[in-house]
């Protein structure tokens, strides 16, 4: 029997590559998903806002978030809500808003400019203070249960055939430009054909025992549930000029923001930060909405974007270096919603060498190592 395709990290990611490979047709290998904790406590995936949309400055990413969506309506079991997100800009932020609208037209993204009268008639619950106008999406975005995803893909793995095992990879045998086996914490070793890094936030840890340097780090998200007495009706998923955000969620609300850069270290506890909420969110959220004046905090979680320090976009495909090792890292914090096209994607790339429906060249890790980064400029 020939060796495994062996997959490092069994979340959202790694968990849609060993879907997709075990129904690739002429695919007929075996699929091994090492996963270090089954019940995910401390998984992106698990721990995800899951949200999607099509607002992106890369066509590359219009087009994974485009399979995503469809993916995630076909499933019919996950929770989805088609409703789109609504990206407000400044004057300073409004000549961005206009570039980032014309690339998601250009590629199919049903979306819409909106000027402060529009933007005031179609959302009357939204205070105009400082706004130039906003980018609405009329199709294809909106959120869904992403822990649901998740077991939904780990579901139809193991129906085909993905052999499941808890443990963490704690070597990397590599031999020339291969690698040969993945050795485990719990003394084992697996021979491998191909091995997937999809280790999310630890990544880096991976390739590091490959002696690969890869740009990724875990960078802590706190998300706050709230409660308002008078909601806003037919809330899309608001981004505010200031970078805060929020959605519906069920009766109540989520909000959330990207903390700056000097309060924005690798691998900090999950544990949340209430101050983030009472320096920087609550604020945003008073001016924006009058009727968030008056809200209740509920809970807060903290998960971990798997940050790019680089471009803050996917770094999928073969290294350069080792001929069989396939990258699906560093997405920061739109991982949950392009799994179904990553996965899609670098399943065909195991099993004929090359891609098929879905070519994601753009996010080789050749172009950081050539110093051509591909920024993401929208990002949340």
């Amino acid at each position: 029997m020939s060796d495994p395709v062996v997959i490092v990290g069994g979340g959202a990611i790694g968990s849609a590559v060993a879907y997709f490979l075990t129904r690739e047709p002429g695919f007929a290998g075996r699929v091994v998903v090492i996963e270090r904790d089954p019940t995910y406590q401390q998984a992106s995936s698990a721990l995800s806002a899951s949200s999607i949309r099509q607002q992106f400055s890369t066509p590359i990413n219009i087009a994974l978030s485009r399979f995503g969506f469809d993916f995630l309506r076909g499933l019919g079991d996950v929770g989805l809500v088609e409703r789109g997100y609504l990206f407000l800009a400044s004057d300073a932020g409004m000549a961005g808003l206009a570039a980032n609208h014309a690339v998601q037209r250009a590629h199919g993204a049903d979306v819409a400019l909106l000027t402060p009268a529009a933007l005031r008639a179609r959302f009357p619950w939204l205070a105009m203070d400082g706004l130039a106008g906003g980018s609405l999406g009329l199709a294809r975005e909106g959120w869904f249960d992403g822990y649901a995803l998740l077991q939904t893909l780990k579901r139809g793995a193991r129906d085909r055939g993905a052999d499941y095992r808890t443990a963490a990879v704690v070597g990397l045998d590599r031999q020339g430009d291969r690698i040969a086996s993945v050795a485990l914490d719990d003394g084992t070793t697996v021979a491998c054909r191909h091995v997937v890094n999809a280790a999310g936030p630890w990544a880096a840890r991976v390739a590091a025992l490959a002696g690969i340097a890869l740009p990724v780090r875990a960078r802590r998200r706190c998300v706050f549930v709230i409660d308002c007495r008078a909601p806003p009706a037919d809330c899309p998923l608001v981004i505010d000029p200031s970078g805060v955000w929020f959605r519906p969620e069920g009766r109540h609300f989520i909000c959330g923001v990207s903390p700056p850069a000097d309060r924005d270290p690798d691998d900090a506890p999950l544990e949340v930060v209430h101050d983030e909420f009472d320096d920087i969110v609550w604020p945003a959220l008073a001016r924006r909405v009058p009727a968030f004046e008056a809200i209740k905090r509920v809970s807060a979680w903290a998960g971990y974007y798997e940050y790019n320090t680089v471009d803050q976009n996917g770094i999928v495909g073969r290294h350069p270096d080792i001929a069989n090792l396939v990258l699906a890292n560093g997405f920061s914090g739109h991982g949950i919603q392009q799994s179904p096209a990553v996965g899609r994607a670098v399943a065909e790339l195991v099993a004929h060498g090359r891609y098929v429906s879905l070519d994601l060249t753009p996010l080789c890790v050749e172009r950081l190592l050539a110093g051509q980064p591909l920024r993401e400029r929208a990002i949340v």
